[in-house]
């Protein structure tokens, strides 16, 4: 009889670099959008439920999960992962309705697959190292695109351009083999007006299912121009994704109750009878993004 029990425990390992401390006066200082969301996006006086979720509350919990596992404490989310330790796929439900029912933005632009109407945050490992803020409207809200916004909205908005330069290294380990690597760079303002800045990462984890393993490689790059009236902002970013299936679940009530990690994706008989599992039942997928934004 094989017994495992779910224990996630995360140690991370992070390294930065700043060319200068930001002002210690930051009451004077007013931090702008630089990306025009405010048709997706709603304030504190609007008659719409949804919570602003800011880059430092996103820090404090991402250790490699995927976006909707880092959501999971905001009121009315209820979240699922096939793997059980929260890397590969996953899903996210708001007050009960399905992800094809969430309307999903990155800088104002639809994410949703456009055949499916699902999110798929595996092909966008550690997306969540370059959101600069996010709002989740609970709720039918202010989307401006499709018809997907019955249940929800959720609006990403990437990182800001960084006064100064810096430098950033981030490892993350915990339970079942995973763990994240992380390279962050800004050039800061060059000669007052430029800015290039990107992201290196890879997530691995064996997964708490059998063989739901996964193999998340990323990146994201933004070069901006800004003076005192224009902002112009190029932005491409990235993901490649090869990850064990792993979302069948049990239906025999004796694997529930002793080999709660059964996996039977991949099963096969051989030609002794014996049962087997392809090495190979895995999705492997990459998707590219490109946006160019001028304010």
């Amino acid at each position: 009889m094989k017994n495992r029990y779910l224990f996630l425990a995360f140690v991370a390992l992070t390294f930065s670099v700043t060319a200068q401390e930001k002002s210690q006066d930051s009451a004077r200082i007013q931090q702008l959008d630089e990306v025009l969301v405010k048709a997706v996006r709603v304030d504190a006086t609007s008659p719409i439920t949804h919570t602003n979720v800011s880059k430092a509350e996103l820090e404090k919990r991402n250790l490699g999960q995927d976006i909707p596992v880092l959501l999971n404490y905001l009121p009315s989310v209820v979240t699922t992962t096939d793997a059980g330790a929260g890397v590969g796929y996953t899903g996210i439900r708001i007050r009960g309705i399905n992800a094809q029912s969430t309307n999903i933005t990155i800088n104002g632009i639809p994410y949703n697959d456009a055949e499916s109407l699902g999110t798929f945050w595996v092909n966008l490992g550690d997306f969540a190292s370059s959101i600069e803020s996010l709002q989740l409207q609970r709720g039918v809200g202010t989307s401006t695109n499709g018809s997907g916004a019955f249940g929800a909205s959720i609006n990403v908005l990437t990182d800001a351009i960084s006064e100064k330069a810096n430098g950033e290294i981030s490892n993350s380990f915990g339970s079942y083999n995973t763990r994240k690597h992380n390279l962050k760079f800004s050039t800061g303002k060059l000669n007052n007006h430029f800015e290039i800045a990107g992201r290196l990462s890879q997530i691995k984890s064996d997964g708490y299912i059998d063989r739901a393993t996964a193999n998340l490689k990323s990146y994201f790059l933004q070069g901006a121009y800004v003076d005192d009236n224009r902002l112009i902002k190029a932005i491409t970013f990235s993901g490649h994704e090869v990850t064990y299936q792993s979302w069948y679940g049990l239906e025999d009530l004796n694997l529930l109750e002793n080999d709660r990690t059964y996996n039977i994706a991949g099963m096969y008989t051989d030609e002794d009878g014996d049962i087997r599992f392809h090495e190979n039942e895995e999705d492997n997928y990459q998707q590219d993004h490109y946006q160019l934004h001028f304010s």
